[in-house]
């Protein structure tokens, strides 16, 4: 490995004949960092306190900002292809075994990486994740839509979140996904009102690439994970936002049930976003895990 591919900044490598680009801050061990989305910015996604002790090595997906698009975008972006161009970057940087953070989407590809190839990790931490996708997964989080409406009562700006909501979800390109993010963005968070002073610059300038949720062969790529996780051998933290809506704890609670071994951590303060609502104890949490896992 040259020696500055893993030096503070963003970095381009070619894996598989396609740039991938990535950011690297903090120091100590190494963690590799797949955001959400997908297609949703790595920004929002630095985790500042973390860097404290770990090197982030924070992942700009294929499609994803300046990662290059594949030739048949939005579509193709499918699990197995994330999980590909995960493995040429640790192959590029010459990490034979390495801790790996999986967020909201990224935690499916993180899911899958570790099953597919458990000898790659040192550790798995599926922040925000799930072990389904479809119809089971979109009821819950309607459900849990439906708290967080209760919760923000009488709030002037929920017409507002719920518009972006809605536009997320039937937008197909990226002014119109972008757009919607921001308006949707509370409902990332706890309680974005009373913080909103902290957290309103990332609503101004979060930005999303739109992805469509269909494989190279544009049939749905539908997650189910459930009958494959018993079998997962990779020390595995779980952890997850009280409030969270998009995989709130039922799912933390079904993962750490199905994974042997995981520990499961409940930020209590949190939704989405944890990282940013409760930066110490998620540090913690990061740091009593890793010194857990055998060297």
């Amino acid at each position: 490995m040259e020696k500055d591919m893993l030096s503070p900044g963003a970095h381009d490598v070619v894996v598989d004949g396609l740039t991938q680009r990535y950011h690297v801050h903090g120091s100590g061990p190494v963690c590799v960092a797949m955001p959400g989305g997908p297609g949703v910015g790595w920004e929002s996604l630095r985790m500042p306190a973390t860097e404290e002790l770990l090197t982030m090595v924070y992942v700009e997906p294929l499609g994803t900002g300046g990662s290059q698009r594949l030739p048949s975008h939005p579509d193709g972006y499918s699990r197995d292809r994330y999980t590909r161009s995960l493995i040429g970057l640790l192959d590029r940087l010459e990490l034979p075994r390495v801790l790996l953070l999986g967020h909201s989407h990224g935690g499916f590809v993180a899911q899958r990486l570790a099953l597919r190839h458990p000898d790659r990790l040192s550790a798995l931490v599926l922040y925000e994740s799930a072990p389904v996708t479809g119809p089971e997964h979109m009821a819950e989080a309607g459900a849990r839509v439906e708290e967080f409406l209760r919760r923000n009562e009488g709030q002037p700006e929920l017409p507002t979140v719920l518009a972006g909501l809605q536009a997320t979800g039937t937008a197909t390109d990226d002014e119109k996904i972008t757009a919607g993010l921001r308006d949707m963005l509370p409902i990332f968070f706890a309680d974005y009102w009373e913080r909103e002073a902290e957290f309103r610059r990332l609503r101004e300038t979060i930005s999303c690439t739109y992805i469509s949720s269909l494989d190279e062969n544009l049939e749905p790529d539908v997650i189910d994970d459930r009958d494959a996780l018993p079998s997962l051998t990779v020390p595995t933290l779980v952890v997850v936002g009280r409030h969270d809506v998009q995989c709130g704890p039922r799912w933390a609670r079904e993962l750490h049930a199905l994974i042997p071994g995981s520990r499961l951590v409940v930020l209590e303060n949190s939704a989405h976003l944890g990282h940013l609502e409760e930066p110490a104890a998620f540090a913690d949490a990061l740091r009593a895990f890793v010194r857990s896992v055998p060297a």
